[in-house]
């Protein structure tokens, strides 16, 4: 199933997104005379496969009774489909010809850096171009949303077992601030800088993560054309390698690394400018698209 969250008759609220449209999951417990399961997407995958099979059963019931009522998209201003997860965790250098292109060597352990979700955007919003830089890159990404998980560490054996579903992610970077110190947290976290969407696609209709064709645009010109196989640190790898210092909790989400064609080695460098549309789509996920505009 694919989930998204949105805003609604001026209520925010989420549900399955359908080829035609969207089944709005507390109008669905609604129509069949029972109380919505969770209040938003995040509690929805905290409550687990309990969770999962209660909608099931009552998508089911639904098409029994012919209440199966779907929102067209005209009617749904898109969220983020978490507007405020636990956590945001971002893998650097991951991509071996991406670390070639940006002149490091790659690392023998997992390079992690946080996201904030306060600088969460979602498809269809505006990336703000900050006055204080001309140096705005792209980076789309594959982003790990986990599902509920223990505390303490996670065998990369039964890694996936913990992940609830996948979508698309593009790490919008300053790059003049982010090399300026050793540390990339300012340049990774300006307002606007993390647009991800439009969904989540649950984990069972991804047959394998690392199997996924991943492309960005830039006004429609292709920049990076890459393959998830292509990471050097699978998606069990890092969350073993996280879950050694941090508890993961039900709804973060990992975004995975960029591969190669960033702008900021391009020769002559192309940065991000007023007008510019920046597209990333993930084979099997979706496609994710953010008009830049300058900041006031």
């Amino acid at each position: 199933m694919k989930f998204s969250s949105y805003r609604r008759n001026g209520r925010a609220s989420y549900g399955v997104v359908t080829n035609d449209g969207t089944v709005d999951i507390p109008d669905l417990f609604s129509a069949i005379g029972k109380s919505a399961l969770a209040h938003d997407l995040l509690s929805f995958i905290e409550a687990g496969s309990a969770a999962v099979a209660a909608l099931e059963d009552a998508l089911a019931e639904a098409v029994r009774s012919g209440r199966m009522a779907v929102v067209p998209p005209a009617e749904i201003s898109p969220l983020t489909p978490l507007p405020r997860p636990p956590k945001m965790i971002c893998v650097g250098r991951n991509y071996a010809e991406h670390a070639r292109e940006a002149g490091f060597e790659m690392s023998s352990i997992p390079i992690i850096f946080p996201k904030f979700s306060s600088v969460l955007v979602a498809d269809g919003d505006a990336i703000l171009l900050p006055k204080v830089s001309e140096q705005m890159d792209w980076e789309g990404e594959l982003a790990v949303v986990m599902g509920p998980t223990p505390k303490g560490q996670i065998a990369r054996a039964d890694a996936l077992a913990y992940v609830f579903g996948y979508t698309v992610f593009n790490d919008v970077t300053i790059r003049d601030y982010q090399f300026r110190t050793t540390q990339y947290t300012a340049g990774k976290n300006f307002r606007t800088s993390g647009p991800v969407g439009p969904w989540i696609v649950t984990a069972d209709e991804i047959a394998d993560p690392h199997a996924l064709r991943i492309r960005t645009w830039l006004n429609g010109t292709v920049m990076q054309d890459a393959n998830t196989a292509e990471m050097f640190f699978d998606v069990p790898t890092i969350i073993e390698h996280l879950s050694e210092f941090i508890d993961l909790e039900a709804g973060d989400i990992i975004a995975m690394g960029t591969p190669a064609g960033v702008g900021f080695k391009r020769k002559p460098p192309i940065f991000m400018r007023h007008g510019d549309v920046v597209t990333v789509e993930i084979e099997s996920i979706g496609r994710l698209e953010n008009r830049v505009v300058g900041e006031g």
